[in-house]
C-alpha cells in the first residue's frame, strides 16, 4: 500500500511522495540536499501523512572580492 507523504518545515511544504513506509519520530532524512530530523508525524486521512521536519540551517557564502586590477602581461 502506498502513502501520500507531505514533508513540512514551518507549515510549509518541502517536498511531497508516495512511499510504502512512514518516516519515525526522530528519524534522520535528506531532502534537497539538506539534512533534517523528523519532528513530528500526522495523519490526515487513511493514506496521507504530515510530516514535520527540522532542516538544517543554510549557510550562505559570501561572494569572493572581484579583482578589478588589470591583469598584467
Amino acid at each position: 500500500m502506498l502513502f501520500a507523504i507531505h514533508y513540512l518545515e514551518n507549515n510549509t511544504p518541502v517536498l511531497s511522495q508516495c512511499l510504502e513506509r512512514i518516516p519515525e519520530v526522530d528519524e534522520n532524512l535528506k531532502i534537497k540536499g539538506r539534512k533534517g530530523k523528523v519532528v513530528n508525524v500526522i495523519q490526515i486521512e487513511e493514506n496521507k501523512y504530515h510530516i514535520h521536519v527540522m532542516l538544517e540551517k543554510i549557510n550562505n557564502k559570501d561572494p569572493l572580492l572581484k579583482d578589478d586590477k588589470k591583469k598584467r602581461r
